[in-house]
């Protein structure tokens, strides 16, 4: 197992597909950034309280493997299309080599019961690659969808040696079947800043897409500024899905540009093991799921990583190993359809232990509601709150609302591609906003090879997160060059 041992406890430009992420990693059509922004926040407060209510579990275990896979933990769980789906970490005999295999699984809700894709048990999706850096196990998944790719963010080792943990990436077009675009080297490895007596290494991957940056926290044994036991979570985030360049790192004085992922861990954002990350758009803030003595403790980060504007908030009841949050496909949190401005649902699967003390573990569903959220408090709260959301218009296409305004999208396959998050129904609460431009059926892409892939509506050039919008928009492919792609007014950039 990889568990620790804890002493004591594409984009345009980045576009990817299944066998290969593009390298140029500059955001949406290399405009990241770029377009309206939202209005400024005024200076906010620290530490302010949240109320939290209508707790929740699940009345058993929700999600396990078959009968060999006796322990079950490391989940991450995505709602998308009316369903829950769930990797997680396990063993099966059946899929060699001998070590830990990644899971996956499905369900109507998070209360499950998790299913593999045709009915009866969980199917292993990827295990360990002899000869590479993840030869024996695969453990602790991460997955995040952008545009039609998915990216899993995983913990590779090619043995149970000292300091052998390592994170890794595989991409999918269904999130089922995975290829590992560098199989040779890992994503990401320790540091090797101080010499602990805990050798785990870095793992224990959580990943968030916001603003066209891609924002991974890790476990790293070595860090710098790990905890005596190792405990701790380091940051980085880049355009790129792969880091390998323009990476940034979380330090003393906020994200800074680092040469590589191997830079020193000089910051810490929470004492903890095999925590995950997320985005709560009505909160205007990352929140950080981390186990404690009574339970899932959530605290909470602005956009930056400077200040804490919440108290944290728990979510009691067993738990065995670390959390994993019911995101979007893009690592938000989910949308409250009746109450969007003022509840936010935090929900959780993690293992606990079927039996009694070191006895096998199955995974259970536990929430609660983040009530008087004041996520519609100003305007520039309101555009967090909706960011990415796609419902029906007015007249029979989606809108999707993208910093502050609305993009109307003809056909819905697509709008459910460039969205985080589409719903059935208007939601009244949405402010207002303009229409600024909109996505007809049919037209026509445009493609540079340093650049990556967009669309240009009305004099605007919009960025595009990957192939997938050719296809579902039944649209040709123009190639230009890159002078032609800088010389157009920039756009949005469409897939968060």
């Amino acid at each position: 197992m990889l568990a620790l041992l804890a002493a004591g406890s594409l984009v345009a430009g980045c576009a990817a597909t299944a066998a290969q992420p593009q390298a140029e990693g500059t955001g949406q059509g290399g405009i990241a950034g770029s377009g309206p922004q939202p209005p400024p926040e005024p200076p906010r407060a620290a530490n302010v309280p949240l109320v939290a209510k209508a707790g929740r579990q699940s009345q058993g275990v929700v999600g396990g493997g078959a009968e060999d896979a006796v322990y079950n933990y490391g989940p991450t769980a995505m709602v998308e299309n009316g369903r829950t789906r769930m990797w997680w970490c396990s063993q099966y005999s059946s899929a060699p080599p001998p070590g830990d295999d990644i899971l996956y699984a499905e369900a109507p809700t998070a209360n499950g019961p998790f299913t593999g894709p045709g009915g009866g048990a969980a199917i292993p999706v990827l295990s360990g690659s002899p000869g590479h850096f993840d030869g024996m196990h695969t453990c602790d998944p991460s997955v995040l969808r952008v545009g039609g790719t998915y990216f899993m963010y995983y913990t590779g080792a090619a043995g149970d040696h000292a300091l052998g943990n390592a994170i890794g990436l595989a991409t999918s077009t269904d999130g089922i079947h995975w290829t590992r675009p560098t199989p040779d080297r890992p994503l990401l490895g320790a540091s090797h800043d101080v010499h602990r007596a805990n050798v785990y290494g870095a793992g224990q991957p959580s990943a968030v897409f916001l603003d066209g940056w891609y924002y991974l926290m890790f476990t790293d044994t070595t860090g710098r500024a790990a905890g005596w036991n190792g405990a701790g979570q380091f940051l980085m985030r880049a355009h790129d899905p792969a880091f390998r360049e323009g990476v940034e790192s979380l330090g003393e004085k906020g994200f800074e540009p680092v040469a590589s992922t191997t830079t020193p861990r000089t910051r810490s954002v929470v004492d903890g093991f095999s925590a995950d990350l997320e985005w709560v758009g009505a909160l205007d803030a990352f929140a950080i799921a981390h186990e404690t003595a009574d339970g899932t403790t959530i605290t909470f980060w602005d956009r930056g990583f400077t200040m804490q504007p919440y108290q944290p908030v728990l979510i009691p009841g067993a738990w065995k190993e670390g959390p994993g949050l019911v995101r979007r496909p893009d690592g938000h949190a989910p949308t409250s359809l009746d109450d969007p401005c003022d509840t936010v649902p935090v929900d959780v699967v993690r293992a606990t232990e079927i039996g009694g003390a070191g006895a096998p573990t199955g995974l259970k569903h536990f929430g609660i509601d983040i009530q008087n959220a004041g996520g519609c408090s100003t305007a520039a709260r309101s555009t967090a709150t909706f960011d990415g959301i796609a419902m029906p218009s007015p007249d029979r296409t989606i809108d999707l609302y993208r910093l502050g305004v609305r993009v109307r999208i003809d056909r819905r396959s697509v709008a459910a591609a460039l969205a985080g998050e589409l719903v059935d129904r208007p939601l009244p609460q949405v402010p207002a906003l303009p229409v600024a431009t909109r996505l007809r059926s049919g037209a026509t892409i445009v493609h540079s090879a340093e650049r990556g892939y967009g669309v240009v509506l009305d004099g605007k050039l919009y960025g595009l997160p990957d192939t997938a919008t050719v296809a579902l928009n039944g649209s040709g492919v123009q190639e230009i060059g890159p002078q032609q792609w800088d010389a157009v007014a920039r756009g949005l950039a469409l897939g968060g």
